[in-house]
């Protein structure tokens, strides 16, 4: 009888979710259901399985609304027919097809109007719904002769009273109104709940025909729809590259032994063993389609000219380091190919692939147009109501005013007022968590099918331009559609241009992908030792430089290392100190099993990666494959495999003591296992990652100002754009603001000149600074300040900027003269005058008084408009001429000592810790060089950080492994001088003070254990 059920993924309308809608049914011995959410097929998949575990027969719908007008309600046949709803949808979504008021000619579907909009004549198909409390208006004629071809209509939204309301709440914010503005057609009725099937047959018994027709079309109704079943490697991914399997095998094994030879040459057994073995896998598991397409889209990648990685667990493959999707080689690295693929494994091997942010839009381009658009699609997310998002909203339904919905959405509950609004705003706000508000698109894995992919859902189009399904990737897995992963970083991009500039200066081709330059350069492993990676991909940060620092990383085995231990749940597992402590004093441990000796030599019997967990739980447990597959799953994070885990244990314990393990040490290897297996990361992925590092770091080593200049052309990395031009500075580079005969759209570099970009400037449109640069390049050069507003359609606050961060100084003006010059300009400039310059008279020239400025105002105009000071350093601004008594230089010397040092604040990290929160923060002294503190609860208390600026700090040095952090005792702001260019107005001298700038990163983690808390032997267990 319910042919109308909503669930919540009819976005801000449903509010059952689909194990509730299906519990509710079965309670009350309901045998058929029909979903129809609101223009989604998000839940059918789900829902499905709900009602196969309960004994529903489940039937699948849409619900078609144009805005807020229901059309009409669509039923499938058979799976078909939601194909042919789908394509409906799709058409709309993406191609703005407006959605009739009646439904297209579907062959596979049932639809049921509204009586709000009865078509003028009903085909064989189609009928209208009838609800309970509109029975008495059969008697009317027009609808008296519809009678044969109604049926029941009930639908269901809500359950509770309570439900209802929060309907309203949903249907206010999608609406962005009040709840008090909300009109009938903007809810649904206070009937749509379920009731029993009995109750509904009561109210139409005195027509039997609706109660008959509804009857016959849940009869006539089936999803019969293949999931893909566990241990299968069948999927509904594009089954071939060419025509057929076979051919499949024949290109990829032709293109692995081509790829053989240029990578080994051909004399190399080992290697071609490797790839036979991964080759007949790859070809038995019916995965050589998933290789050559991966194949294919790098391919191009390479014909354009784009730089990519493949990372992930596919750098585990010899055959895709053959193929040239991965560049990394397994054989160095040991790496399992099983961790990849085996023959346990049913779901495609996972590429994971990154290509720099600006050439990512072009590659999806290639992969929807050759393989496409109706076959090719991003996976979907469900982005869930957000706790901010939660209060704001629901406070918006509520009519709450500004003010108090941002302190409703930025503070604790503890510290909302009690009134008895918010108490319902908290109330409704709690039954939100976990509602998905919208759909969005999954941030990287894109789907190829087999069949049209609207046969499976319909498709939406988000802002990013690139259509999406209506469920996420866990569904898709479910139902067998696998996805490839297409990522972008700016990493890559900043390498990429700083190779193109290097040819562009120095007219030199830098072969990046060199391995000869990517790992193991005497000089970068000079300044991997010591930490010297600032702009580096992954490596940049204070804790990453901090532990090359501490490991004196001198080459790209260990930095493969410290790749993996440096990632947060691995710290906290206590593995990242005691791996330092080994790779220090590797005589002052034993290992705890010569099993682990034999098979983690390479990381001092600690299990730094995920391959490591599965050697032990393999050759110490005697784990089978098929449990270490769970345990790799565990691995990953997944909060549903976790549980996983423990149902290995048992076994675990019977295979040890089977062979010969005691108790005592079996219990210990399992704790480790345990505690590091959720933690451990892919080796392939550090390994991958490592390659990316030591790329980066080449170019910083050997071409430092085109690597700086593009780092801050992809807009940096872990730190702000003033660090970066720093970094370029301390590298030779000079400074220059920007200029507009000398700068383009992005920061320059001429010789050593660094020309920073039109971008940066806050207050100047994109579109101007675009127009500034393209007419100077067609044009010429400007010649004056008149000749510019003449070709520039610019007001005057952009040209006052432009003046004030010194953009005129070609002309020899000053500030204040070109001030005045720009307004007499523009007081009297017709823009229809623009761009007749050729009959115009010559530039006039100006005779103004010379006007004295203060040698630091230009400091404070690079401030407010750029955000730092380029003309001087930060030290230079203060009232102070003291600079410390110990400097970064010395800080080796003095382990031990109480140093005394003034400092500029670059970045600052926030530590849980069981006594309270805790800092560590990032510095420069006035040489320019780095150094880290630590800020213990205690000291915070009396002194805590007070913003950007200088400090002066009190601490005693602490050298830890070759790495020096002071903590700090006692530290103090040191006060800059006050704003010239406000000399007679005591108001603003200070305002532009609170502009200087910090990094600050919170964190939200649990405090990590102490090392007495960690318990990792470093003696044999006897």
């Amino acid at each position: 009888m319910f042919l109308n059920c909503h669930s919540y993924h009819s976005l801000r309308y449903g509010t059952l979710s689909v194990q509730e809608l299906v519990r509710q049914a079965n309670e009350l011995g309901i045998k058929e259901l029909v979903i129809t959410d609101i223009n989604t097929v998000t839940a059918i998949y789900d829902f499905k399985k709900e009602c196969k575990n309960v004994g529903i027969k489940p039937i699948a719908g849409i619900e078609v609304r144009k805005e807020n007008k229901l059309l009409y309600i669509a039923i499938a046949k058979e799976f078909s027919g939601i194909g042919e709803v789908n394509k409906t949808l799709t058409a709309h979504n993406c191609d703005g097809i407006e959605l009739s008021e009646m439904a297209p000619e579907f062959k596979q579907v049932f639809v049921i109007y509204p009586l709000s909009n009865l078509p003028e004549n009903l085909k064989e198909n189609e009928f209208v719904g009838i609800r309970e409390e509109e029975l008495n208006l059969l008697i009317r004629p027009e609808l008296k002769k519809l009678i044969p071809k109604m049926v029941v209509l009930h639908p269901v939204t809500f359950s509770t009273k309570k439900e209802y309301n929060l309907h309203r709440i949903l249907r206010a914010i999608d609406n962005n109104t009040i709840l008090s503005k909300l009109n009938e057609d903007d809810i649904c009725r206070k009937s749509e709940y379920f009731t029993s099937e009995l109750n509904l047959i009561k109210s139409f018994v005195h027509y039997p025909e609706i109660i008959n027709n509804t009857t016959e079309i849940l009869a006539e109704c089936h999803f019969e729809f293949t999931y893909k079943e566990r241990g299968s490697t069948e999927n509904k991914n594009k089954k071939y590259y060419l025509k057929s399997r076979e051919e499949d095998i024949t290109l990829l094994n032709a293109l692995a032994y081509e790829g053989l030879e240029k990578r080994y040459g051909l004399e190399d057994e080992i290697a071609r063993k490797r790839v036979e073995k991964e080759l007949k896998v790859i070809g038995d598991l019916n995965f050589s389609a998933y290789f050559l397409i991966t194949w294919d889209i790098v391919q191009h990648s390479n014909k354009m000219g784009f730089m990519h990685v493949g990372r992930g667990s596919g750098a585990n493959s010899i055959v895709s380091y053959c193929l040239g999707i991965t560049d990394i080689c397994p054989l160095e690295l040991d790496l399992y190919f099983e961790r990849f693929l085996n023959l346990n494994r049913t779901a495609p091997p996972d590429f994971d692939l990154d290509w720099s942010w600006q050439d990512r839009d072009a590659m999806l381009e290639y992969i929807f147009t050759k393989y496409g658009k109706e076959y090719v699609a991003f996976c979907g997310t469900n982005v869930e109501f957000k706790y901010k998002s939660i209060f704001r909203e629901v406070g918006k339904a509520f009519g709450l005013p500004k003010e108090e919905l941002d302190i409703l959405a930025t503070k604790s509950v503890n510290e909302h007022h009690s009134d008895k609004i918010v108490k319902q705003v908290y109330e409704y706000g709690k039954l939100l968590e976990k509602y998905p508000n919208q759909r969005s698109m999954h941030a990287c894995g894109i789907l190829i099918s087999e069949e049209p992919i609207t046969n499976y859902t319909a498709l939406e189009m988000p802002p990013k331009g690139f259509p999406i399904v209506q469920f996420d990737m866990y569904v898709a897995e479910d139902i067998g559609l696998e996805k490839f992963d297409i990522l972008s970083q700016r990493g890559l991009g900043t390498i990429n241009d700083t190779v193109k500039l290097i040819k562009e200066t120095q007219g030199i081709d830098v072969d990046i992908r060199d391995t000869t330059l990517s790992k193991n350069e005497s000089v970068c492993n000079e300044f991997l030792a010591v930490g010297k990676t600032i702009g580096c991909f992954y490596i940049e940060s204070p804790a990453m430089r901090g532990l090359l620092r501490r490991l004196k990383c001198e080459d790209y085995i260990t930095l493969v290392a410290a790749s993996s231990i440096i990632r947060p749940g691995v710290a906290q597992s206590g593995m990242m100190r005691e791996y330092i402590f080994r790779h220090n004093h590797p005589d002052q441990f034993e290992y705890f099993h010569p099993i682990f000796e034999e098979h983690l030599s390479d990381t001092y019997g600690i299990m730094v990666y995920q391959e490591d967990v599965l050697k032990i739980a393999q050759y110490f447990g005697g784990l089978s494959l098929g449990d270490g597959d769970i345990l790799r799953r565990a691995m990953s994070g997944k909060g549903r495999s976790l549980s996983a885990l423990q149902k290995v244990k048992t076994h675990f314990f019977k295979s040890c003591i089977a062979k010969g393990h005691s108790i005592e040490l079996t219990t210990e290897a399992y704790r480790q296992i345990e505690s590091f297996a959720g933690y451990s990361f892919c080796k392939a992925h550090s390994a991958s990652y490592a390659v990316e590092s030591y790329q980066s770091l080449y170019l910083k080593v050997y071409y430092p100002l085109e690597f700086m200049v593009s780092v801050i052309n992809n807009q940096g990395g872990f730190y702000r754009t003033e660090v970066y031009i720093h970094e370029a500075k301390m590298s030779g580079g000079n400074i220059q603001p920007p200029c507009v005969n000398s700068s383009d759209f992005e920061t320059s570099l001429h010789e050593k000149n660094i020309y920073l970009g039109l971008m940066l400037l806050q207050n100047l449109e994109t579109k101007v600074a675009h127009e500034i640069v393209s007419e100077r390049q067609q044009n010429g050069d400007y010649i004056s300040l008149e000749d510019f507003i003449r070709r520039i359609a610019i007001g005057i606050e952009s040209v006052q900027t432009l003046i004030f961060i010194g953009a005129f100084r070609f002309t020899g003006k000053g500030k204040n003269e070109l001030l005045v010059e720009a307004r007499l300009l523009l007081i009297n400039f017709k823009p229809e005058n623009r761009g007749l310059m050729l009959i115009e008279e010559p530039p006039q020239e100006y005779r103004l008084p010379e006007l004295k400025r203060d040698p630091f105002e230009d400091a404070f105009d690079e401030l407010e408009i750029i955000g730092f000071p380029v003309s001087s350093t930060p030290f230079d601004l203060l009232e102070t001429k003291y600079r410390g008594s110990v400097f970064v230089k010395d800080l080796l010397k003095n382990h031990k000592k109480q140093v005394k040092m003034l400092a500029y604040l670059i970045s600052r990290k926030h530590v849980p810790t069981k006594k309270g929160t805790m800092f560590f923060g990032t510095w420069i002294d006035v040489n320019g060089d780095y150094f880290d503190t630590a800020h213990f609860p205690d000291s915070l208390k009396q002194y805590d950080f007070q913003g950007g600026g200088c400090y002066l700090l009190l601490g005693t040095v602490e050298v830890d492994y070759h790495f020096p952090t002071i903590t700090i005792h006692k530290m103090a702001k040191m006060p800059m001088i006050p704003d010239p260019r406000y000399a007679y107005d005591n108001r603003k001298r200070y305002d532009a003070h609170r502009l200087v700038r910090e990094d600050v990163s919170m964190t939200s983690r649990k405090p990590y254990p102490q090392e007495h808390e960690i318990g990792l032997p470093r003696n044999k267990f006897k």
